[in-house]
Protein backbone atom coordinates (compact mmCIF):
# COMPACT_ATOMS: atom_id res chain seq x y z
CA UNK A 1 0.00 0.00 0.00
CA UNK A 2 2.75 2.76 1.10
CA UNK A 3 4.52 1.68 -2.08
CA UNK A 4 1.80 2.10 -4.39
CA UNK A 5 1.45 5.40 -2.42
CA UNK A 6 4.79 6.52 -3.49
CA UNK A 7 5.00 5.17 -6.89
CA UNK A 8 1.32 7.25 -7.58
CA UNK A 9 2.85 10.00 -6.52
CA UNK A 10 6.07 9.95 -8.42
CA UNK A 11 3.91 9.50 -11.09
CA UNK A 12 2.47 12.24 -10.87
CA UNK A 13 5.61 14.06 -10.14
CA UNK A 14 7.07 13.01 -13.48
CA UNK A 15 3.76 14.89 -14.94
CA UNK A 16 3.62 17.84 -13.36
CA UNK A 17 7.63 18.34 -12.50
CA UNK A 18 8.09 18.00 -16.72
CA UNK A 19 7.11 21.51 -17.63
CA UNK A 20 9.24 22.78 -14.85
CA UNK A 21 11.91 20.95 -16.14
CA UNK A 22 12.08 21.98 -19.31
CA UNK A 23 11.69 25.95 -18.20
CA UNK A 24 14.44 25.25 -15.68
CA UNK A 25 17.35 23.94 -18.09
CA UNK A 26 16.78 26.81 -20.21
CA UNK A 27 17.02 29.24 -17.34
CA UNK A 28 20.29 27.46 -16.34
CA UNK A 29 21.17 27.94 -19.78
CA UNK A 30 20.43 31.23 -20.27
CA UNK A 31 21.91 32.38 -16.30
CA UNK A 32 25.48 30.02 -16.98
CA UNK A 33 26.03 32.96 -19.96
CA UNK A 34 25.48 36.25 -17.77
CA UNK A 35 21.99 36.91 -18.37
CA UNK A 36 19.12 36.80 -16.04
CA UNK A 37 15.64 36.54 -17.85
CA UNK A 38 12.87 36.69 -15.28
CA UNK A 39 10.39 36.27 -18.80
CA UNK A 40 9.59 32.76 -18.37
CA UNK A 41 6.49 32.63 -17.02
CA UNK A 42 5.54 34.90 -20.18
CA UNK A 43 6.86 32.33 -22.71
CA UNK A 44 5.60 29.91 -21.51
CA UNK A 45 1.90 31.01 -22.11
CA UNK A 46 2.71 32.22 -25.11
CA UNK A 47 4.03 28.85 -26.18
CA UNK A 48 1.10 27.25 -24.84
CA UNK A 49 -0.66 28.66 -26.46
CA UNK A 50 0.36 28.55 -29.75
CA UNK A 51 0.98 24.81 -29.16
CA UNK A 52 -1.91 24.76 -28.72
CA UNK A 53 -3.64 26.71 -31.45
CA UNK A 54 -1.28 25.07 -33.60
CA UNK A 55 -2.63 21.16 -32.84
CA UNK A 56 -5.83 22.13 -32.66
CA UNK A 57 -5.59 23.26 -36.58
CA UNK A 58 -3.63 21.07 -37.60
CA UNK A 59 -4.86 18.24 -35.11
CA UNK A 60 -0.88 17.17 -35.04
CA UNK A 61 0.20 17.48 -31.72
CA UNK A 62 3.93 17.36 -32.26
CA UNK A 63 3.35 20.05 -34.68
CA UNK A 64 1.58 21.79 -31.67
CA UNK A 65 5.04 21.12 -30.12
CA UNK A 66 7.31 22.71 -32.52
CA UNK A 67 5.24 25.95 -32.74
CA UNK A 68 5.45 26.19 -29.00
CA UNK A 69 9.11 25.83 -28.46
CA UNK A 70 9.30 28.47 -31.93
CA UNK A 71 7.10 30.75 -30.14
CA UNK A 72 9.35 30.94 -27.30
CA UNK A 73 12.52 31.01 -28.95
CA UNK A 74 11.38 34.27 -30.78
CA UNK A 75 9.65 36.15 -28.17
CA UNK A 76 12.81 35.39 -26.20
CA UNK A 77 14.93 37.46 -28.64
CA UNK A 78 13.00 41.01 -27.18
CA UNK A 79 14.93 40.24 -23.87
CA UNK A 80 17.97 39.41 -26.19
CA UNK A 81 17.78 42.70 -28.05
CA UNK A 82 16.94 44.55 -25.07
CA UNK A 83 19.14 43.49 -22.05
CA UNK A 84 22.29 42.60 -24.42
CA UNK A 85 22.47 44.91 -26.96
CA UNK A 86 20.81 47.58 -25.29
CA UNK A 87 21.83 46.64 -22.53
CA UNK A 88 18.63 47.81 -20.31
CA UNK A 89 18.21 46.49 -17.21
CA UNK A 90 17.96 42.59 -17.35
CA UNK A 91 15.48 42.09 -14.36
CA UNK A 92 13.08 45.42 -15.39
CA UNK A 93 13.11 43.47 -19.32
CA UNK A 94 12.62 40.10 -17.88
CA UNK A 95 9.53 41.38 -16.17
CA UNK A 96 8.07 43.39 -19.08
CA UNK A 97 8.54 39.94 -21.10
CA UNK A 98 6.85 37.99 -18.93
CA UNK A 99 3.56 41.07 -19.14
CA UNK A 100 3.38 41.05 -22.04
CA UNK A 101 4.06 37.15 -23.02
CA UNK A 102 0.81 36.57 -20.81
CA UNK A 103 -1.00 39.81 -21.99
CA UNK A 104 -0.63 38.63 -25.58
CA UNK A 105 -1.81 34.97 -24.43
CA UNK A 106 -4.41 35.54 -22.90
CA UNK A 107 -5.60 38.31 -25.09
CA UNK A 108 -5.49 36.52 -28.02
CA UNK A 109 -6.66 33.03 -26.25
CA UNK A 110 -10.15 34.69 -25.34
CA UNK A 111 -12.10 32.65 -28.17
CA UNK A 112 -10.10 29.58 -27.81
CA UNK A 113 -11.17 29.44 -24.15
CA UNK A 114 -12.54 26.19 -23.36
CA UNK A 115 -11.47 24.28 -26.35
CA UNK A 116 -10.37 20.86 -26.38
CA UNK A 117 -7.89 18.91 -28.26
CA UNK A 118 -9.52 15.89 -29.87
CA UNK A 119 -5.68 14.61 -30.29
CA UNK A 120 -3.38 15.19 -27.64
CA UNK A 121 0.18 13.52 -27.02
CA UNK A 122 -0.78 10.38 -25.35
CA UNK A 123 0.73 8.27 -22.86
CA UNK A 124 3.15 5.17 -23.49
CA UNK A 125 0.86 2.04 -24.53
CA UNK A 126 0.18 -0.70 -22.28
CA UNK A 127 1.86 -2.82 -24.89
CA UNK A 128 4.64 -0.93 -24.19
CA UNK A 129 4.68 -0.07 -20.38
CA UNK A 130 4.00 -4.21 -20.16
CA UNK A 131 7.80 -4.91 -21.29
CA UNK A 132 9.02 -3.28 -17.80
CA UNK A 133 8.47 -4.40 -14.42
CA UNK A 134 5.30 -3.45 -12.57
CA UNK A 135 6.93 -0.60 -10.50
CA UNK A 136 8.39 0.97 -13.71
CA UNK A 137 4.85 0.77 -15.65
CA UNK A 138 3.02 2.11 -12.41
CA UNK A 139 5.76 5.38 -12.20
CA UNK A 140 5.10 5.66 -15.81
CA UNK A 141 1.83 5.04 -16.25
CA UNK A 142 0.98 9.18 -17.35
CA UNK A 143 4.55 9.39 -19.06
CA UNK A 144 5.09 9.99 -22.90
CA UNK A 145 7.88 11.00 -24.89
CA UNK A 146 8.38 14.26 -23.38
CA UNK A 147 8.84 13.35 -20.11
CA UNK A 148 11.71 10.88 -20.77
CA UNK A 149 12.66 13.42 -23.48
CA UNK A 150 13.15 16.26 -20.35
CA UNK A 151 15.33 13.77 -18.31
CA UNK A 152 17.43 13.24 -21.74
CA UNK A 153 18.11 16.39 -22.23
CA UNK A 154 19.07 17.92 -18.79
CA UNK A 155 21.65 14.95 -19.23
CA UNK A 156 22.77 16.48 -22.36
CA UNK A 157 22.94 19.88 -21.42
CA UNK A 158 25.14 18.81 -18.37
CA UNK A 159 27.47 17.27 -20.65
CA UNK A 160 27.04 20.30 -22.83
CA UNK A 161 27.79 22.57 -20.55
CA UNK A 162 30.76 20.84 -18.42
CA UNK A 163 32.10 18.20 -20.50
CA UNK A 164 32.55 20.25 -24.32
CA UNK A 165 34.54 23.06 -25.83
CA UNK A 166 31.00 25.72 -26.77
CA UNK A 167 29.62 24.78 -23.00
CA UNK A 168 32.89 26.10 -21.79
CA UNK A 169 32.84 29.64 -23.79
CA UNK A 170 29.33 29.96 -22.52
CA UNK A 171 30.08 29.51 -18.53
CA UNK A 172 33.08 31.86 -19.63
CA UNK A 173 30.93 34.57 -20.84
CA UNK A 174 28.67 34.54 -17.26
CA UNK A 175 31.82 34.69 -15.54
CA UNK A 176 34.39 36.79 -17.02
CA UNK A 177 33.31 38.39 -20.59
CA UNK A 178 36.04 40.84 -21.15
CA UNK A 179 38.46 37.42 -20.77
CA UNK A 180 36.35 35.65 -23.32
CA UNK A 181 36.14 38.78 -25.75
CA UNK A 182 40.24 39.30 -25.33
CA UNK A 183 40.46 35.76 -26.04
CA UNK A 184 38.49 36.22 -29.52
CA UNK A 185 34.88 34.94 -27.97
CA UNK A 186 31.87 36.59 -29.53
CA UNK A 187 29.95 37.35 -26.38
CA UNK A 188 26.70 38.94 -27.41
CA UNK A 189 26.57 35.85 -29.65
CA UNK A 190 26.59 33.54 -27.11
CA UNK A 191 24.11 35.28 -24.82
CA UNK A 192 22.10 35.57 -27.49
CA UNK A 193 22.36 31.93 -28.44
CA UNK A 194 21.53 30.83 -24.80
CA UNK A 195 18.72 33.67 -24.58
CA UNK A 196 17.10 31.77 -27.64
CA UNK A 197 17.54 28.57 -26.28
CA UNK A 198 16.10 29.28 -23.22
CA UNK A 199 13.47 30.55 -24.60
CA UNK A 200 13.03 27.46 -26.61
CA UNK A 201 13.06 25.17 -23.59
CA UNK A 202 10.47 27.32 -21.50
CA UNK A 203 8.33 27.34 -24.87
CA UNK A 204 8.13 23.42 -24.83
CA UNK A 205 7.38 23.52 -21.30
CA UNK A 206 4.39 25.62 -22.01
CA UNK A 207 4.20 23.44 -25.24
CA UNK A 208 3.46 20.18 -22.53
CA UNK A 209 0.98 21.35 -20.83
CA UNK A 210 -1.65 22.70 -23.55
CA UNK A 211 -0.71 19.71 -25.85
CA UNK A 212 0.03 17.03 -23.11
CA UNK A 213 -0.53 17.32 -19.25
CA UNK A 214 -3.73 19.63 -19.68
CA UNK A 215 -4.70 19.45 -23.25
CA UNK A 216 -7.21 22.56 -23.37
CA UNK A 217 -6.63 26.49 -23.45
CA UNK A 218 -7.49 28.06 -20.79
CA UNK A 219 -6.42 31.09 -19.18
CA UNK A 220 -3.51 31.38 -16.55
CA UNK A 221 -2.86 27.72 -17.38
CA UNK A 222 0.87 27.74 -16.37
CA UNK A 223 0.11 28.92 -12.93
CA UNK A 224 3.15 30.81 -12.39
CA UNK A 225 5.88 27.48 -13.24
CA UNK A 226 7.84 30.30 -14.82
CA UNK A 227 8.48 32.04 -11.84
CA UNK A 228 9.11 28.27 -9.85
CA UNK A 229 11.68 27.47 -12.71
CA UNK A 230 13.67 30.59 -12.07
CA UNK A 231 13.79 29.61 -8.41
CA UNK A 232 14.83 26.12 -9.14
CA UNK A 233 17.80 27.29 -11.27
CA UNK A 234 19.39 28.46 -8.02
CA UNK A 235 18.24 25.71 -6.00
CA UNK A 236 19.73 23.48 -8.77
CA UNK A 237 23.45 25.27 -8.23
CA UNK A 238 22.82 26.33 -11.90
CA UNK A 239 23.81 22.44 -12.64
CA UNK A 240 21.27 20.49 -14.77
CA UNK A 241 21.53 17.43 -13.09
CA UNK A 242 19.79 18.81 -10.25
CA UNK A 243 17.55 20.01 -12.11
CA UNK A 244 15.69 17.28 -12.20
CA UNK A 245 15.20 16.54 -8.60
CA UNK A 246 13.97 20.19 -7.74
CA UNK A 247 11.46 20.13 -10.21
CA UNK A 248 9.75 16.59 -9.39
CA UNK A 249 9.97 17.43 -5.51
CA UNK A 250 7.45 20.75 -6.69
CA UNK A 251 5.47 18.14 -9.05
CA UNK A 252 5.19 15.81 -5.96
CA UNK A 253 4.67 18.66 -3.37
CA UNK A 254 1.55 20.10 -5.61
CA UNK A 255 0.51 16.07 -5.87
CA UNK A 256 0.43 15.76 -2.29
CA UNK A 257 -1.73 19.02 -1.63
CA UNK A 258 -4.88 17.59 -2.53
CA UNK A 259 -4.03 14.65 -0.60
CA UNK A 260 -2.88 16.61 2.55
CA UNK A 261 -6.29 18.83 2.02
CA UNK A 262 -7.88 17.04 5.33
CA UNK A 263 -4.96 17.92 7.61
CA UNK A 264 -4.11 21.34 6.14
CA UNK A 265 -5.78 24.08 4.84
CA UNK A 266 -5.72 23.87 0.34
CA UNK A 267 -5.08 27.31 0.46
CA UNK A 268 -1.74 27.14 2.69
CA UNK A 269 -0.85 24.60 1.02
CA UNK A 270 -1.02 25.34 -2.84
CA UNK A 271 0.76 28.88 -1.89
CA UNK A 272 3.64 27.76 0.17
CA UNK A 273 5.46 26.84 -3.30
CA UNK A 274 4.82 30.02 -4.57
CA UNK A 275 7.17 31.75 -1.85
CA UNK A 276 10.22 29.63 -2.78
CA UNK A 277 10.89 31.88 -5.74
CA UNK A 278 10.89 34.99 -3.13
CA UNK A 279 13.12 33.24 -0.46
CA UNK A 280 15.65 32.26 -3.35
CA UNK A 281 15.79 35.64 -4.65
CA UNK A 282 16.25 37.45 -1.09
CA UNK A 283 19.45 35.22 -0.28
CA UNK A 284 21.25 34.72 -3.85
CA UNK A 285 20.87 38.87 -3.68
CA UNK A 286 23.21 38.70 -0.38
CA UNK A 287 27.37 38.43 -1.92
CA UNK A 288 28.46 35.77 0.43
CA UNK A 289 25.86 33.64 -0.10
CA UNK A 290 26.49 34.12 -3.94
CA UNK A 291 30.01 33.24 -3.48
CA UNK A 292 29.30 30.03 -1.45
CA UNK A 293 26.35 28.58 -3.93
CA UNK A 294 28.79 29.67 -7.08
CA UNK A 295 26.32 32.14 -8.86
CA UNK A 296 27.85 32.92 -12.20
CA UNK A 297 30.22 35.64 -11.65
CA UNK A 298 28.42 38.30 -14.27
CA UNK A 299 25.06 37.53 -14.18
CA UNK A 300 22.72 40.36 -14.66
CA UNK A 301 25.73 42.28 -15.86
CA UNK A 302 25.90 43.94 -19.24
CA UNK A 303 28.59 43.67 -20.99
CA UNK A 304 30.72 46.48 -23.55
CA UNK A 305 33.73 46.13 -24.66
CA UNK A 306 36.16 48.21 -23.01
CA UNK A 307 34.24 49.22 -19.42
CA UNK A 308 34.15 45.77 -17.82
CA UNK A 309 35.66 45.86 -14.52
Amino acid sequence: MILELILGTLNRALAYGTPLLLATLGEICVERAGVLNLGVEGMMMLGAFSSFVVAYVTSNPWLGILGGAIAGGLFSLIHAFSSITLRANQTVSGLALTMLGTGIAETLGRNWEGKVLSSPIKPFSEDFLSLFPPGVRTLFRDSNLLVVGSIILALVLWFFLFKTKPGLSLRSCGENPAACDALGINVWKVRYMAVFGGGVMAGLGGAYIAVAYRPAWSSGMTQGMGWLAVALTIFSFWNPLYAPLGAYLFGALFHLAFRLQVFVAPEILNSLPYLFPVVALVFVSRLAFRKKIGVPGSLGKPYERGEWE
